[in-house]
């Protein structure tokens, strides 16, 4: 019976989480992807090429979203707080 709102902080904290992690792994992603295409169209095949270059957009990602990052756990962590009454009186 009072299961639900146990299951919705979950569920709501799971999407902010792939929310938040959304934009460094797109980033990554695309990196990798590029860098495997230069790596195909040289024939270079050298492993630890690709790491720098994710490192840098991640970072890069980290630094441009981290206000808007910051902005959603403030806000989920406020309302979650606030929530705290009604899941104890349940």
């Amino acid at each position: 019976m009072g299961y639900e709102i146990y299951s919705d902080i979950t569920n709501q904290a799971i999407k902010i989480v792939l929310m938040i992690s959304a934009p460094m792994l797109i980033g990554a992603l695309f990196m990798g992807i590029l860098v495997s295409l230069f790596q195909a169209v040289t024939q270079i095949n050298e492993q630890t090429l690709s790491f720098i270059p994710k490192i840098v957009v991640i970072l890069g990602a980290l630094v441009i979203f981290a206000p808007w990052i910051s902005e959603v756990l403030t806000t989920f962590t406020k309302e979650l707080i606030i929530s705290i009454p009604s899941v104890i009186n349940q």
